[in-house]
């Protein structure tokens, strides 16, 4: 019986007999009838006599199929019209199968289907439910879920706002003690540098007034000696002489020889002994305070550095820049004249001579230590993941990186740039980083000195990787 409405009559003429869908590939029988090629393949296989057609039971010989071109045409032309109709009807789209429009909702697959996919054995026994009803019903429970989330959305704002409040909290009162610190330091070099010139002074004092008392003293000896030398020549001369000449005068001669006897020289005054012994006090005691406030200073270092884990940080080769060669234990990295035939992939630094470690921190302690090579140019430190990799970058906090530099110099690679003041290039480097307070501290490995610190809240939360910067004849080495 055909349909009253003309799209589905249509849709019934472009639908095969046997699979009832769209024609795939249609061929005609010699009785007229068309078919899928495959359908009608099927149905034949097997039989080696004379085949029949499964629509009117005519025999047809030798199985002669001719492909309907006009019917393929025709079927595209219904199926434009099939998908055009359900776009103007509103519907939610169509049935890539089928080219019906997707009117209903399969629950077990969770998938839109239409009427022909609901009476076929793929979804003949699941539930079935309209598919606006489905809509509404999947909304309101996204609407419930959307509420919770909205909920804990705003909860985690006043999370992130009271945490912003805590941290600024927290940095006032670390910028307060770090310009305690900066002043404690201010008055107590004043107060060493004018003990050292009030020192200094007192000492030049004494070192004048001895110097004066050995003047004194080498001109009185001078003086005496003259005179000495002089008698003696007299006394020789006088006892060459005959004895009747000889013995005139003689209490006279004798006279003089008992006058000139050598006296001795000013001695150094117990009150100026005892000024310099009072020095040599002074001095030791300024030691001993110098001393004592290393080993504090030490101490309070080791306690902060107690926490950090030692890492064993192994370089990424494809990071690095052409021009450096890493060892084959990737624990070192050289400068090279020659640049390398190396990928350009999109982790490499391409421009500046840059490497990567392969290990990235997100939180907690961690601390490597760096061997540092004689003369050249080099920096280390930390970079973000995200840090640049092509063209120029920033070798600062605000391009992502937070390092030490030599290159003539020492100096921190801030905006701008913080020199160190530094009586020689540390052999090697102790690099400290706290992912939680977002710290990075260089350490002097050698003396446990401190070289510089970027203070807490420097580098922001996410994947933090060891970076180092190696040029012209430079070499580092990662410690085990």
């Amino acid at each position: 019986m055909a349909a009253e409405n003309p799209m589905e009559s249509l849709q019934e003429e472009a639908t095969c007999p046997v699979c009832l869908e769209y024609f795939t590939e249609p061929v005609t029988l010699e009785c007229g009838h068309n078919f899928c090629r495959a359908c009608i393949s099927q149905c034949w296989e097997g039989s080696d006599t004379g085949a029949s057609c499964p629509q009117c039971r005519e025999t047809v010989q030798q199985r002669n199929l001719r492909p309907n071109r006009q019917l393929a045409n025709v079927l595209e032309i219904a199926k434009r019209l099939s998908l055009q109709a359900a776009k103007g009807t509103g519907g939610d789209g169509v049935c890539g199968e089928h080219q019906e429009a997707l009117k209903l909702f399969c629950e077990e697959d969770q998938t839109p289907i239409c009427v022909i996919c609901r009476e076929s054995w793929a979804h003949r026994v699941h539930t079935v439910v309209p598919i606006q009803e489905a809509a509404q019903e999947y909304k309101e429970r996204i609407q419930a879920h959307l509420k919770t989330l909205r909920e804990e959305s705003e909860k985690l704002l006043g999370f992130k706002v009271t945490g912003g409040k805590r941290s600024q909290e927290y940095l006032k009162q670390t910028e307060t003690e770090r310009q305690k610190i900066l002043s404690e330091f201010q008055q107590l070099r004043k107060f060493l540098e004018e003990q050292e010139r009030l020192l200094l002074a007192q000492l030049e004092k004494l070192d004048e007034e001895i110097v004066k008392i050995q003047n004194e003293n080498i001109t009185k000896l001078s003086e005496e000696i003259s005179c000495l030398s002089e008698l003696i020549s007299d006394m020789e001369g006088k006892c060459q002489k005959p004895a009747c000449e000889f013995l005139q005068d003689v209490r006279s001669t004798l006279s003089r020889c008992e006058k000139g006897k050598f006296q001795q020289p000013k001695e150094i005054s117990p009150e100026l002994e005892e000024r310099v012994s009072n020095f040599s006090q002074k001095t030791f005691v300024v030691s001993e305070t110098l001393r004592k406030f290393k080993d504090t200073l030490k101490t309070q270092i080791e306690e902060s550095l107690e926490a950090h884990r030692q890492v064993n940080v192994t370089l990424d080769p494809d990071t690095a820049h052409p021009n450096l060669v890493l060892s084959e234990d990737r624990k070192s990295v050289r400068w090279g004249d020659m640049r390398q035939r190396l990928p350009n992939n999109p982790e490499r630094f391409d421009t500046w001579p840059c490497v990567l470690g392969c290990e990235g921190f997100t939180s907690g302690r961690h601390c490597w230590e760096v061997e540092v090579g004689d003369g050249g140019c080099w920096a280390m430190g930390v970079a973000r993941e995200s840090v640049r990799r092509k063209g120029e970058i920033s070798c600062t906090p605000e391009g992502g990186i937070w390092a030490v530099q030599w290159e003539d110099q020492f100096r921190a690679l801030t905006s701008p740039v913080t020199p160190l003041p530094l009586s020689r290039v540390p052999s090697r480097i102790r690099v400290c980083l706290d992912c939680d307070r977002g710290q990075v501290t260089f350490i002097d490995a050698g003396d446990e000195a401190p070289i510089f610190t970027f203070p807490p809240g420097s580098v922001p939360r996410g994947r933090i990787r060891p970076w180092f910067w190696v040029a012209w004849g430079s070499q580092l080495r990662l410690c085990p």
